[in-house]
């Protein structure tokens, strides 16, 4: 796809808003394109350093964000995380007749309240688990009671991917009824809590670019959540993730299409909702068919890491279109590479808990072509050195003809990177190398 498929130039100066792996995909792909364009990022990260000027506006400083992008120029801005499109980021640039990519309040809602999602499915029809909504610690504890065991246990609100609790026993339920409810663990956003029935198979993610009621369905992938290997510890933010998800056949990707992204886009726009974004749909494929988890507002962390390298096609002018309203007639020219690709996430260690920062980090000083080294938790220490930031740290993205080549190359480069405090897991991809 080039800057001429669409039907305005390309913008030229472009700033993408966040700080983690997303972000730094973000700006590696609009540096890609044909376009050329001068790309700035806010806050950015140390890797997002070395590529493109920061500045250190933080994400919910909406105010800060618009004076940036007028100061300096910005025609185009793409919104990474969650927060800043929750506080209505998009509403205020959109106010300052600066475009940009990602929806408005009413659409970041999706993901702002899960309880609002579930609303949604349940009155288009969509599939989705059985569920209870609470305010209040008795009348949760009594709901589950009445339910099957394991159960999910979920903050309405945003809590940085960590406020979902996948209850083994009823114990460990009725702690997170007393934790989110009573123990305020989530602040505000637990104040209601969703609870759900359990759903059973494996998961994948549906990151579809969305535009009122035109989409297009980027390449499936598979997200790791929880910590260790075996899927076994806390969930996390996502621990690394690989492309395409082969356990979503093209039969069953056109079912999830019109079961549950048509209806999704449909509903969304019939609710009045305008929305021009990432429609990110995690879903369970459960034995009675694909079921709707959550929606997300924005591309996935780190889902990105693995679609966007895929994608034969300049993803600026993919996310301009859909932005402007024209993604309907750049929806055939959208190519995807035949390559697998996998991110295995570098972490600090104690994550998702407390962790250390500060830890120095050494990069191998030469890649193998097929590999990047994406930043998320880093920054720049008083002498220069690359360190620890965040909890997850680093992706590791590698893309080869096999998923097994691109796993090989990926976990070659995490066993060069040198950190203190370096943990990853060693089985990004291996139920699809099982079935192979």
């Amino acid at each position: 796809m080039s800057s001429a498929s669409t039907s305005s130039p390309l913008p030229r100066n472009i700033l993408i808003v966040g700080s983690g792996g997303r972000e730094h995909t973000l700006v590696k792909s609009c540096l890609a394109s044909p376009a050329k364009p001068r790309v700035i990022a806010a806050p950015g990260n140390a890797g997002i350093a070395r590529e493109v000027p920061v500045f250190p506006v933080a994400v919910d400083n909406i105010p800060g964000l618009v004076a940036l992008a007028q100061r300096e120029q910005i025609d185009f801005v793409i919104v990474g995380p969650e927060v800043p499109l929750s506080l209505g980021l998009v509403d205020a640039l959109t106010a300052a007749n600066i475009p940009a990519y990602g929806p408005k309040a009413d659409g970041a809602r999706l993901e702002a309240s899960k309880i609002f999602t579930k609303q949604l499915l349940l009155k288009y029809g969509i599939p989705t688990a059985a569920s209870g909504v609470f305010t209040e610690v008795a009348p949760a504890l009594a709901y589950l009671k009445t339910r099957p065991i394991p159960i999910v246990v979920k903050a309405d609100g945003l809590a940085a991917g960590k406020g979902v609790i996948v209850a083994q026993t009823l114990a460990e339920a009725e702690a997170a009824v007393h934790d989110m409810l009573a123990g305020n663990k989530f602040g505000s956003a637990g104040s209601q809590i969703l609870v759900e029935d359990c759903l059973y198979g494996e998961e994948t993610s549906i990151l579809v670019v969305v535009s009122s009621r035109d989409y297009v369905i980027l390449p499936t992938s598979q997200d790791h959540k929880r910590i260790g290997d075996g899927d076994t510890g806390p969930n996390t933010g996502g621990m690394g993730t690989y492309s395409p998800a082969e356990v979503v056949t093209p039969a069953l990707l056109a079912q999830i299409e019109n079961e549950i992204v048509l209806p999704s886009v449909n509903a969304i726009a019939a609710e009045g909702i305008d929305f021009r974004g990432t429609l990110f749909i995690g879903i369970m494929l459960t034995p009675s068919g694909p079921s709707v988890l959550e929606y997300n507002t924005r591309f996935g962390d780190p889902e990105t890491q693995v679609v966007l390298p895929r994608l034969d096609t300049d993803v600026l002018a993919l996310l301009w279109a859909a932005a402007r309203g024209d993604l309907a007639r750049v929806k055939p020219l959208v190519k995807i590479k035949p390559d697998y690709a996998i991110c295995v996430v570098i972490a600090a260690k104690g994550y998702p808990d407390a962790y250390a920062k500060g830890d120095v980090i050494r990069i191998p000083a030469t890649l193998p072509a097929n590999v990047q080294i994406i930043h998320a938790g880093t920054a720049q220490n008083a002498a220069g050195e690359i360190v620890t930031a965040g909890g997850r740290v680093l992706g590791v993205t590698a893309l080869a003809p096999s998923l097994r080549a691109a796993a090989y190359a990926a976990y070659a480069t995490c066993e060069k990177i040198d950190c203190a405090s370096k943990i990853y897991r060693r089985d990004i991809g291996a139920k699809q190398l099982h079935r192979q």
